[in-house]
């Protein structure tokens, strides 16, 4: 008789006696059945098991967000033309319109220019003011007001003919007499200066060569610098 085929037949003795054994064990009772393993049906179910909830972990920590405030401020300054920051408040609305009205221009350096034109402040080759310059003297005045700290500087200008001696002589007197007006209505000082025909904002010559009446107008006259003040 050939061992193998006893062996075989030993198979589903042994499974029972092990899992007797293991069923002792645990004190489960075990029926036996006498059905070879081999022509038992196989059923399998799933195992039950809670559920898996994922959280997450409060960990105790040293670290935390910290909120610091930005050491970048904004910087109060000049930001247009109007320089809110130095005008009173009750002032604003008519600083605007007189900024507008005497077509104020920022300089580089961020004062308040204001160009008069002399042909309307003086006659032909003089240095006193026409009665008829008051109203724009006024206005100025009243916008320097807006600016209570800040610096005050009456430039004049001529036009390209004549010499410079001659020139620069006339720009200054003429910057004088404006700069006296305004401190007579406003009770503000101001430096004044001569540039006589060195700084044009206009040539005085067409691009042929010829005389420009239009462009020398432009350049006589009696400009306004309202400056920052120190520290501004």
């Amino acid at each position: 008789m050939s061992v193998l085929p006893r062996f075989r037949s030993l198979l589903p003795w042994a499974a029972g006696l092990l899992l007797c054994s293991a069923a002792l064990a645990e004190g489960v009772v075990v029926h036996r059945s006498t059905r070879p393993l081999a022509q038992a049906a196989t059923q399998l179910t799933p195992a039950s098991a809670p559920a898996t909830v994922l959280q997450p972990k409060a960990t105790p920590g040293g670290l935390t967000p910290r909120v610091e405030a930005a050491p970048l401020q904004v910087r109060q300054g000049p930001q247009t033309i109007l320089r809110e920051a130095e005008v009173p408040p009750q002032r604003l609305e008519q600083t605007r319109a007189l900024l507008a009205e005497l077509k104020a221009q920022a300089t580089p350096q961020q004062a308040i220019s204001i160009d008069l034109p002399a042909d309307v402040l003086f006659d032909f080759d003089k240095a006193q003011l026409r009665p008829d310059a008051a109203p724009s003297i006024a206005k100025a005045a009243e916008l320097i007001r807006s600016y209570p700290r800040a610096p005050i500087t009456v430039v004049g200008h001529t036009d390209g003919k004549g010499a410079d001696a001659y020139n620069d002589a006339l720009s200054l007197r003429r910057a004088q007499a404006v700069a006296q007006a305004l401190g007579q209505q406003g009770g503000r000082k101001a430096e004044t200066r001569g540039m006589g025909k060195r700084q044009p904002v206009a040539p005085s010559t067409t691009p042929d060569g010829g005389d420009d009446p239009q462009g020398r107008q432009l350049n006589r006259r009696v400009q306004i610098l309202i400056g920052l003040p120190a520290g501004g």
